[in-house]
């Protein structure tokens, strides 16, 4: 920097010139900046600022270098709460001081509150060239609809909601450039202790540490503190987080200890995009920013990852609802199969008839135990003919069981006969009625696991001849495959005859030739 292009002292837009080329700012190109400008210009006093959220926005690595540079006011941020943020308090330094500007911004809105931007050498800006490095030249602002706002409004003499005489006071106060006095140029001092209200931080103001997004198959939280959150908070409680981690398809947010327990562990929950807002955004960053705190509602938990999903109030209650639906489908679902997976059903009201069967024998008196037996007889009679005809035996065998059982219905109906018309029925023919429907029952259920057996044999029977049909064509491939390799072979053996039969005729004629050649010759 020459004589004439600036004072000797210069305030840095730290901010800035860390982001020139870059999507995120660098401490790294901010210190070379600096030293850079250092080195060419030496008599030179230099002051970087940097605004309040520079030390979130940085690479971790480079989070303890920044702290130190704070610490030891090689760096200057803005007080908390500071209105037009980091770009406001490097230009009233600058102004206070009689500096100029190291930026690569127009600063547009405070065009009508510093005029002096425009005049020469009150702003200086730079970037870096490969092979060359750091360039500065000086800069005009460039103006637009906002400078022109700005100018407009500073010019009328006063804001909206300032008075006439405030508002010329700070048009004539950014007009009028004093000179700085001696102590506000002298080096800053070093404090020897941090301020009371930084010594000691109340947990809920300390921001949580930036920690990447769990890898796929990874635990999000460890296992005490995932299962205590559980515990107490249930879906549908309200928790307020603050924004850590993006991932592909959500964020990641992480929920601070309460002021009651500072020293419990942190836990991470995880909103997708589809719970953040409905339509789902194209990415998180378009609605949340890293170190923002949101309030969010548990909707559900992972267990097998140890994950928390929440959702924003306004759509927890119909994601809520959506997965109970979905879990009392499944339970329902559950039941059905568990159902089918059982006996047939013609089987199940058997078992319940053979129970009852067994309280009516034990509730009958003793004088009427030889009906009961006579029941019981025909029941089993009945079982080996079912099982029987289920078998397919001999004819014989058949013939036997039939035979059997058209007898035993004769003593049954011989029974029935004997009742005196009139007079109440006698216990054994109750018993009696008991076991013809649960021979029918045992029919149909013979009936139906034939059908079973019958429809699994001819299943059985086409897959065996899918099976031997798709054998026979791979054959007739195979086969066909073979014979053109082979067809294949000969064509080239009988190609490589010929050939060596055409080199053969060839050297003949060549010999033949050369033999008359030499006859002539002699």
């Amino acid at each position: 920097m020459t004589s004439n292009r600036g004072s000797a002292h210069i305030v840095v837009d730290g901010s800035n010139i860390a982001t020139e080329g870059r999507s995120t700012p660098s401490l790294t190109q901010l210190n070379e900046a600096v030293t850079s400008f250092m080195e060419e210009f030496p008599d030179t006093a230099v002051t970087v600022v940097v605004d309040a959220t520079f030390g979130h926005r940085i690479p971790k690595s480079e989070s303890s270098e920044f702290d130190a540079g704070v610490a030891n006011n090689e760096l200057v941020a803005p007080p908390a709460g500071a209105v037009g943020r980091g770009d406001a308090f490097v230009l009233g330094i600058a102004d206070k001081a009689g500096a100029a500007v190291l930026s690569n911004d127009s600063f547009q809105e405070f065009h009508g509150d510093y005029p002096w931007l425009f005049d020469e050498g009150r702003l200086i800006g730079g970037k870096p060239v490969p092979h060359v490095g750091w360039v500065w030249v000086n800069r005009v602002p460039v103006r637009g609809p906002v400078s022109r706002k700005a100018t407009r409004g500073a010019s009328s003499g006063s804001r909206p909601g300032t008075s006439s005489g405030e508002g010329s006071r700070r048009s004539s106060a950014g007009r009028r450039r004093g000179k700085a006095s001696k102590e506000a140029s002298a080096p800053m001092p070093v404090p020897t202790s941090p301020p009371p209200s930084a010594a000691t931080p109340k947990p809920a103001d300390v921001e949580p540490t930036r920690r990447p997004a769990p890898k796929r198959g990874e635990p999000v939280n460890d296992l005490m503190p995932f299962l205590e959150f559980v515990e107490q908070h249930p879906v549908g409680t309200a928790i307020s987080a603050v924004v850590d981690a993006y991932s592909s398809h959500g964020a990641y947010l992480t929920v601070s200890p309460s002021d009651d327990d500072g020293d419990a562990p942190q836990v991470r929950v995880y909103v997708p995009l589809r719970f953040m807002a409905d339509p789902p955004p194209r990415s998180a960053k378009r609605t949340m920013k890293i170190g923002d705190r949101i309030d969010l509602v548990v909707v559900s938990f992972s267990p097998a990852r140890r994950s928390v999903d929440c959702a924003v109030p306004a759509l927890a209650d119909s994601i809520i609802a959506e997965q109970r639906e979905d879990e009392a489908r499944d339970e329902a679902g559950d039941a059905s199969a568990g159902a089918s997976d059982g006996e047939p059903d013609d089987d199940r009201p058997r078992r319940r008839s053979k129970k009852a069967a067994k309280r009516s024998d034990a509730e009958q008196p003793a004088a009427k135990t030889t009906p009961v037996k006579k029941v019981a007889a025909k029941k089993t009679a009945a079982k080996k003919t079912a099982s029987k005809r289920a078998a397919s035996k001999t004819t014989t065998s058949k013939k036997t069981a039939s035979k059997k059982t058209a007898s035993k219905r004769a003593a049954a109906k011989g029974s029935a006969a004997q009742h005196v018309p009139g007079e109440q029925p006698a216990t054994g023919d109750r018993a009696t009625d008991e076991p013809a429907a649960k021979k029918a029952a045992a029919k149909k259920a013979v009936a139906k696991r034939a059908t079973k057996k019958a429809a699994a044999k001819r299943a059985t029977e086409k897959a065996a001849a899918k099976r031997a049909e798709t054998k026979t064509v791979a054959a007739k491939k195979t086969a066909a495959k073979k014979k053109a390799t082979a067809n294949a072979a000969t064509r080239k053996r009988a190609a490589a005859k010929k050939t060596a039969a055409k080199k053969t005729a060839t050297a003949k004629r060549a010999n033949a030739k050369r033999t008359r050649d030499r006859a002539k010759d002699s």
